[in-house]
């Protein structure tokens, strides 16, 4: 397996966090942020894991009807990185 830069790695969740700015206050499965950006989803669910310890995204785990999910989770962007966002641009 080829070995991805920290570099690379943090473009990849510069791009993710621009998905989900630009679609906020939706949130996405994993699945979807990985067709969208065109990786492996098992990649972008670690990279999402790194962005919540950093509290740039949160995981919601349950539906819109209130029902929580056994194994999935939907990311959305936090609103302080939401804040830093609009302030950027």
């Amino acid at each position: 397996m080829v070995r991805i830069s920290e570099e690379k790695k943090n473009r990849i969740k510069s791009n993710i966090l621009a998905l989900l700015y630009e679609h906020f206050p939706k949130s996405f499965f994993t699945a979807e942020i990985s067709r969208e950006i065109a990786r492996d989803e098992e990649f972008i669910k670690q990279l999402m894991h790194e962005l919540q310890d950093k509290k740039l995204v949160n995981c919601i785990r349950k539906n819109p009807q209130g029902a929580t999910y056994s194994r999935r989770c939907r990311w959305m962007l936090s609103t302080k990185a939401y804040d830093a966002y609009k302030l950027a641009i």
